[in-house]
């Protein structure tokens, strides 16, 4: 790639869908955002339940809707973002100025490595609180929905740490 930088070809090149989609950054992008609303997603569908004793919704995660709210934001906030990378991706070939390309790229690096971290911090913090429920109809319910949001923030560090080595 002569006159590239920052891993792009010549800027205005034209983008070849074909090729976009099979580079590694961008399966890792779609494999983050399916991670993304695998964690939301059964936050937001079954992750409040009715209590013991009356009608209210409470977190199935130890009843502490802190754990819920922060898988749900960790969530949606890595959805918009992967989508939000991609358009970054489909452009970077048409930014003509170097300033900007590096500035993209360590915005990528940097974001990547922080929220990196979030889902590690969020993967701990569901997990302990997942531990401390006590048993009942109500996990027994949520249960699986619970289980699927800690294994995909999991699986989310390590798309995450993937994406922010990859560049």
């Amino acid at each position: 790639m002569e006159g590239a930088s920052f891993g792009a070809g010549l800027a205005g090149a034209a983008v070849d869908p074909v090729s976009f989609a099979k580079r590694p950054q961008t399966l890792l992008r779609v494999v983050s955002w399916v991670f993304a609303i695998a964690v939301f997603g059964p936050i937001v569908n079954e992750g409040y339940v009715n209590s013991d004793d009356g009608p209210e919704l409470r977190c199935v995660f130890n009843g502490n809707a802190g754990a819920c709210r922060f898988g749900v934001t960790l969530g949606l906030g890595a959805f918009l973002a992967c989508a939000a990378f991609l358009l970054l991706d489909l452009r970077f070939q048409q930014i003509s100025s170097v300033r900007d390309r590096r500035r993209a790229v360590l915005l990528d690096l940097g974001f990547s490595g922080v929220w990196s971290f979030l889902w590690f911090v969020g993967f701990c913090f569901l997990t302990n609180q997942w531990q401390r429920t006590a048993p009942g109809p109500a996990t027994t319910q949520a249960g699986d929905a619970a289980r699927a949001a800690i294994a995909f923030s999991f699986f989310s560090i390590l798309s995450w740490v993937s994406a922010s080595c990859g560049r």
